[in-house]
């Protein structure tokens, strides 16, 4: 027998004061479990109760009289079991309209217990209400929705196959070449030379600031042409410094700068020339291509195999630009009112993703790990990554409406596969994981290469090189 369950309205939030997070949305159902359900939940009540208990006066095995057992037990506990049992065996199908937008941890009984224990009965109807938060609705900024997508992708220009064959084919001559001490001349753009660096802010009146730590380095070893991670101008103001030379000289940080603490900071750079060096660098030619790369005879087979790798390194890196262009297009096609429940799942399961990688990189030790696992470095994450954690979520949850809308599909065996893919990576690193939101995040992932391809047949793509 069913249970009668009603979907008694979709619980609102509009009129609910809260934070910078809207509460989730909610559906709220009134259900009714039939007696047959309550007589079958007393019943296994009472076989467990035999078990875990030795009445007095019967041995192990034996049936013990239901009035005989409910007396030992305490008849309020056997009805408080029983409530519960009815709970944890009629929530499931009570809940199983909504079971693909529930959001995880979310379910909350409405009625209080002891109103439940106090009309409960075994030969009526039990009766209780229940809410869970689902996932937030999707609303699309066009009519088009997601048809008539029009993606550019930046492609940049050091993905660029036959640039980055030639700088590898350079890099690997460089590294044959002997280093010379450089005498009688200053630095100048092709040498290697070893720094002592020291920097401190310039505050608004001119005056010195703190100490830039984070600009400092000692023996820092510099390849002049190699210097793309370098601030602007910092080379320039060192070209012709001599071996036991210092030089000063002020910069400022683009706004641009990888690290945000030093956007626009104007720093005073204090540089001492420890050594200069440059290359001795042997002939190129076919004699070179065994040390250059293991198994060819020619520079021309050097090249060759190489543009072959770079190729394969400019396909993955143009598929990968592609995806994420198509993901930021469409996060901005749709408004979500994200709940802090979704934000909070999604950003941890994006930090403890962070942290598996870096275990699998071995740059964390275990202490750093149990460090870095804690609450309040969790919540710091969740702070500092907000907006991306918000952005993401947005594309995921686009990604979900389209896949539904389109009927698009992944099989049973892919879906097995990756899950027990993931669960060994967790095992191997001897990380703690729950089989249930990997399977959730197995299916996200399946469902977004679906979406992507589909998205990549249906939509039209533009590659710009930057």
């Amino acid at each position: 027998m069913e249970l009668a369950t009603t979907a008694v309205a979709a619980v609102s939030s509009a009129a609910r004061p809260h934070g910078p997070f809207p509460p989730p949305p909610a559906v709220k159902f009134s259900v009714e479990v039939p007696t047959s359900i309550i007589q079958e939940c007393y019943q296994l009540t009472l076989q467990e109760y035999a078990k875990r208990f030795k009445v007095p006066g019967f041995r192990p095995g034996k049936i013990i009289p239901e009035n005989v057992l409910i007396n030992y037990v305490g008849p309020q506990h056997v009805q408080n079991a029983t409530i519960e049992a009815i709970l944890k065996h009629t929530l499931p199908q009570a809940l199983s309209s909504v079971e693909d937008r529930a959001l995880e941890d979310s379910v909350r009984i409405l009625t209080q217990f002891d109103d439940m224990r106090s009309s409960f009965t075994l030969d009526d109807v039990f009766r209780y209400d229940v809410a869970v938060d689902v996932a937030p609705e999707v609303r699309w900024l066009s009519e088009d929705k997601y048809k008539n997508l029009k993606v550019v992708v930046e492609i940049d220009e050091a993905v660029d196959a036959e640039k980055a064959a030639e700088k590898e084919v350079q890099r690997r001559h460089k590294a044959l070449g002997l280093l010379r001490v450089v005498a009688g001349r200053g630095l100048q753009i092709g040498d290697l030379v070893v720094l002592d660096i020291f920097a401190e802010s310039i505050n608004s009146d001119g005056s010195k600031g703190e100490k830039i730590s984070s600009a400092e380095s000692t023996g820092f070893h510099l390849d002049t042409e190699e210097n793309n991670n370098l601030v602007p101008g910092f080379l320039g103001s060192l070209i012709g410094i001599h071996p036991g030379e210092t030089r000063s000289f002020p910069i400022q940080f683009p706004e641009s700068f990888e690290q945000e603490s030093l956007r626009g900071v104007r720093a005073q750079f204090t540089v001492v020339c420890k050594e200069l060096f440059h290359r001795e660098l042997p002939e190129m030619d076919d004699s070179l291509a065994g040390k250059l790369l293991p198994g060819c005879n020619t520079i021309a087979e050097v090249r060759e195999r190489i543009l072959e790798r770079c190729k394969e390194v400019e396909k993955t890196a143009i598929e990968q630009a592609t995806d994420n262009a198509i993901l930021d297009q469409l996060g901005k096609l749709v408004e979500v009112d994200v709940p802090r429940a979704l934000f909070q799942e999604q950003g941890q399961q994006l930090y403890g993703a962070k942290l598996l990688q870096l275990q699998a990189e071995r740059r964390l030790d275990k202490d750093q790990l149990a460090s870095l696992s804690s609450q309040r470095s969790v919540q710091a994450y969740l702070e500092d990554e907000k907006e991306n954690i918000t952005r993401i979520i947005k594309q995921m949850l686009a990604v979900g409406d389209i896949f539904k809308s389109e009927n698009l599909q992944y099989s049973t065996e892919q879906l097995i596969k990756e899950v027990e893919n993931s669960v060994a990576e967790f095992k191997q690193y001897n990380q703690d994981y729950d089989e249930d939101n990997i399977k959730q995040q197995v299916q996200d992932v399946l469902e977004a290469a679906k979406v992507l391809e589909w998205l990549k047949e249906n939509c039209t793509i533009e590659y710009v090189r930057r």
